[in-house]
C-alpha cells in the first residue's frame, strides 16, 4: 500500500496511508501515515466499533490538511483497549487451533454467501 501511495502522490494525488506497522510504513517514505497502534489488519479501529472507525478516518482526513512536510507521520489518539493486546490478541496454541479454524471456515462460507446475492 505504501508503494501505491508514492506512486498516487508523484501523480499529483494526496494520499494518507492508515498502518500499524510504523516502521514498514516509514521505511517506504509516505508523504502522509496515521499511525494506529493496534494489532495488524485492524488499522481503522475494532470490527463493528463504528465510532472509533469514525475517529480514526477522520483523524486521517485532519493529516490531508494539516501535514506540511513530506514524510509526515500522525499518531493517532486512540487505544484498543488494554494494552495487553500484544500479548493475547489472537494467539494459536494446540488447544483454541480447532475452534479458530471452524470459526474462520464459517467467516469464510458467509463471506461467500454474501458475494453470491451480489
Amino acid at each position: 500500500m505504501s508503494l501505491v501511495a508514492r506512486h498516487l502522490e508523484a501523480q499529483g494525488i494526496v494520499t494518507v496511508v492508515i498502518g500499524s506497522a510504523r516502521d514498514i510504513v516509514e521505511e517506504c517514505g509516505v508523504a502522509r501515515f496515521l499511525f494506529v497502534d493496534f494489532p495488524l489488519g485492524n488499522p481503522c479501529g475494532k470490527p463493528g466499533d463504528t465510532e472509533m472507525q469514525r475517529s480514526i478516518v477522520s483523524t486521517a482526513l485532519d493529516v490531508v490538511e494539516s501535514a506540511v512536510l513530506p514524510r509526515t507521520t500522525v499518531q493517532a489518539r486512540v487505544q484498543w483497549g488494554s494494552n495487553d493486546w500484544r500479548d493475547a490478541f489472537m494467539p494459536v496454541t494446540d488447544e483454541n487451533r480447532a475452534e479458530l479454524f471452524a470459526v474462520g471456515e464459517r467467516r469464510r462460507a458467509a463471506q461467500a454467501a454474501a458475494s453470491a446475492d451480489r
